[in-house]
């Protein structure tokens, strides 16, 4: 294969395939896609000057990652969570998270976890809008990154797209709402004292307040 140009082992398509997904996402994540509306190929292809096989692979990531869901006769329409569906998903990173900090909280050397952590708020407390939220799920997944429990990382990655939705389920006002300073540093201080349930404890408040923030 030596000598053979980028574009014939398929990294032009693998681009343009990944530009997709991330505009797409974007799209449906800031709600310029609203929740239920269809997803036409004809229209993105021509959007998005892609072809519709691309913009087809772009999609069938997106529905893996919980963005976008099959209707009647396969047609794909963005994704709309219900409140139940909302609970699940963060009774869901609640478990998850809780054993995330649990294994932190259980290391002997806990200085350079706390460090990464305060750094990560650091980034949301300057943060606005959509890059609040970005910041925000870069600071959970952080938090299971740094158990080295990489089962526990692929959960959470697998997940993210529900997250996604779920964060703007009540709109980007109300999203951007959860994403408190605040409430976060109280997670990282209860890692800190060393005490597993009192860090389980507080991602499970953190959790509980959040998910009830998105359906009240």
């Amino acid at each position: 294969m030596a000598g053979q140009p980028a574009a014939l082992l398929g990294l032009e398509k693998t681009s343009l395939r990944q530009q997709a997904v991330a505009a797409l996402r974007v799209a449906i994540t800031s709600g310029e896609l609203a929740p239920s509306s269809p997803l036409v190929e004809t229209e993105l292809s021509e959007m998005l000057q892609i072809s519709r096989g691309t913009l087809r692979e772009a999609m069938r990531q997106l529905q893996q990652e919980g963005l976008i869901s099959a209707g009647a006769r396969g047609r794909l329409y963005v994704r709309h969570l219900d409140s139940k569906e909302i609970r699940d998903i963060f009774a869901v990173r609640a478990a998850l998270e809780a054993l995330a900090v649990r294994e932190l909280a259980g290391l002997a050397d806990r200085a350079t976890v706390i460090a990464e952590l305060r750094a990560a708020l650091d980034v949301m407390d300057t943060a606005v809008l959509e890059a609040r939220i970005e910041a925000d799920l870069n600071f959970h997944r952080t938090m299971c990154s740094l158990t080295g429990n990489d089962t526990l990382l692929h959960s959470w990655i697998s997940l993210e797209g529900s997250i996604r939705m779920s964060i703007m389920f009540a709109g980007l006002d109300r999203a951007v709402g959860n994403m408190d300073v605040g409430r976060h540093s109280a997670i990282v201080d209860a890692i800190e004292t060393g005490d597993a349930d009192e860090a389980a404890t507080a991602i499970q408040t953190h959790m509980d307040w959040a998910s009830a923030n998105l359906v009240s």
